[in-house]
């Protein structure tokens, strides 16, 4: 369900809507009463120092011999008693079966203590709450819901954890929900603060363009929302808090989500949220104990669908990833050979697998001396990377090995339909290139690349693009006559992590029409061919990416490595064999 309310009742800037909170937020003959009782959590390692209170809602029905559903409140004291009055509504709810027997977790921002009476406490609350990072998440996964396990059985399963959050509060939840949705699946955001503060303007942007998540999500604002008659265009410095939630809600629709908007008139406050609290909670647990799942959007099969740079243009919702063999030591660099076979190094182990059509996993090669980079070659023969022996190296169809360049470092490699092999040197920050005589020479030295970590040939290997480990732009460089790289430009801008400075981009492929696909910590990001991120893939598990490749006799399976595990899942673009060059498509423009 996709639904837009817009509820101006009577409405003026000079004239609010007096909510007032109904019978289901205020104590009911017959419900039995839950309890409510204060904790203290110690400080921990992603706030060093600062303690949190907290207080858990038990209902009366609960049952420890069965995995619980919760919900944990942000600013949870006031959603206690002040504002949204949760545990009377859990109480009226849970009674008359409109909701399941849930616990709730409603935990306070940190304050951490000041180091004398004449110094000021570090208050916790933006820190914690407006940031697009997992840190919060991670908190919550690693500190709070175990310190709530010791004491009550609740549930695993992320279908039976909501987050509820306001103003700020409601970017944390959403943050959290988006961040690992392997975690928590239901959203309610009250008055969000969706603005340009401390970058939370930007998710819109990235909604439209991420694979949709598993998360269902209900908006609610106020027309007065930090406006007034004199400033309607907003009162803050960071922008306007009920366009930049319809807008919010607009990139929900647009990808396909489960998302709810409800806009009233009143203010940057509780009023409207807590009168329809109840309402809210009805439509997140609606259905339950029915899974959230995806959906392709509706508007995917009406009139005017634009299918560019469309996550649905490239994959199938219901067609997700599938692990391929075993979790290994460690496993990189999936490439192919003519026969369509795939291989895969675990330099940990130093062995090279190798899987066929239906995922059937063998070992190929073994003692390769921590082989990684991996590419399939003209010739039938596999070539690698042998770092610890600073050389590369090709193998037969039989395993064995033959020296192709030594004193030779490289993190990723490429290979021309004539034998000729490009190479990235994240040590010395160069390209390398080793002709098809065998005769080895930098192509790339000294420039604005910082870190080279992966390369990859345009369809019709006129270009060669050049992954950066550290900076937010890969590079495009047009392959010469000898081989030498030249023209080349800060061509593909990414999308950077929210944490640290390094892009941390590992691996790089292309499609047949000239899209170019990054592993990165964010998921598979893809860009067309004129450079722009048009889509973001998600990852087959929460983590980072290392390395990608299409692969299948079509070359309509995408492979992905990740913490020691081999995934793959088809797609609906094909991949181009190196040995095949083909001349892609006009880009769009």
């Amino acid at each position: 369900m996709r639904t837009l309310i817009i509820a101006l009742f009577a409405a003026t800037l000079s004239c609010a809507q007096n909510y007032t909170l109904g019978p289901d937020s205020l104590p009911q003959p017959g419900a039995p009463k839950g309890t409510v009782t204060k904790y203290k959590l110690n400080p921990g390692k992603f706030y060093p120092g600062t303690p949190h209170d907290y207080s858990i809602y038990v209902p009366a029905q609960y049952d420890a011999a069965k995995p619980t559903p919760f919900m944990i409140f942000f600013d949870g004291n006031g959603s206690i008693n002040s504002n949204e009055h949760a545990p009377t509504v859990f109480d009226n709810l849970i009674a008359r079966h409109e909701l399941p027997p849930m616990i709730g977790i409603f935990i306070d921002p940190g304050v951490l203590p000041a180091a004398s009476d004449q110094a000021q406490n570090r208050f916790e609350r933006v820190f914690e709450y407006d940031s697009l990072s997992d840190r919060y998440a991670s908190f919550l996964i690693e500190e709070v819901i175990p310190a709530v396990a010791a004491k009550y059985n609740v549930s695993h399963d992320p279908n039976d954890r909501g987050l509820f959050g306001a103003s700020t509060g409601a970017v944390c939840a959403f943050a959290a929900a988006w961040n690992r949705p392997d975690q928590f699946r239901r959203v309610i955001s009250l008055i969000g603060t969706y603005v340009a503060m401390k970058g939370a303007d930007s998710l819109p942007a990235l909604i439209r363009k991420t694979e949709p998540k598993p998360i269902r999500i209900f908006l609610q604002d106020g027309t007065k929302d930090h406006i007034v008659a004199a400033e309607p265009f907003g009162t803050f410095y960071a922008g306007n808090w009920p366009i930049n939630n319809q807008v919010m809600f607009e990139a929900f629709e647009s990808a396909g989500y489960d998302v709810k908007l409800t806009i009233g008139e009143g203010g940057h406050d509780h009023k409207q949220g807590a009168s329809i609290l109840p309402d809210m909670l009805r439509w997140l647990w609606r259905d339950y104990p029915s899974p959230i799942v995806v959906h392709e959007p509706a508007s995917m099969s009406q009139p005017g669908w634009d299918p560019r740079g469309k996550v649905y243009s490239t994959v199938w919702a219901d067609k997700p990833w599938q692990q391929v063999g075993e979790t290994y030591h460690s496993v990189t660099s999936p490439t192919i050979d003519k026969d369509g076979m795939v291989y895969f190094a675990d330099p940990a182990a130093n062995r090279i697998y190798q899987s066929d059509a239906d995922g059937r996993v063998t070992l190929f090669k073994e003692n390769t001396a921590g082989a990684t980079a991996l590419a399939g070659g003209p010739d039938g023969r596999l070539y690698a990377s042998q770092p610890a022996r600073k050389r590369i190296v090709a193998y037969g169809a039989a395993g064995d090995e033959k020296v192709v360049a030594a004193n030779v470092e490289a993190n990723g490699i490429a290979i021309t339909a004539k034998g000729a092999i490009y190479f990235a040197d994240s040590l010395h920050k160069t390209i390398g290139l080793i002709d098809a005589a065998g005769k080895t020479r930098t192509v790339y030295s000294g420039g604005e690349i910082a870190l080279p970590s992966s390369v990859a040939l345009s369809p019709d290997q006129a270009m060669l693009i050049v992954a950066d480990a550290q900076a937010r732009f890969a590079w495009s460089f047009q392959t010469a006559a000898d081989g030498s790289l030249t023209n080349g430009e800060p061509f593909y801008r990414l999308e950077m992590p929210e944490t640290g400075w390094m892009s941390g981009v590992q691996g790089v492929t292309e499609d047949s029409v000239g899209q170019v696909y990054f592993a990165s910590p964010l998921g598979i990001q893809v860009c067309e061919a004129n450079g722009r991120v048009a889509m973001i893939l998600n990852p087959p598990e929460h983590g980072s990416l290392t390395s990608l490749a299409f692969a299948g006799k079509d070359l309509n399976w995408l492979y992905a490595t990740e913490a020691g595990k081999l995934f793959r899942r088809p797609v609906k673009v094909k991949g181009n064999a190196p040995w095949a060059p083909v001349k892609p498509p006009k880009p769009p423009l």
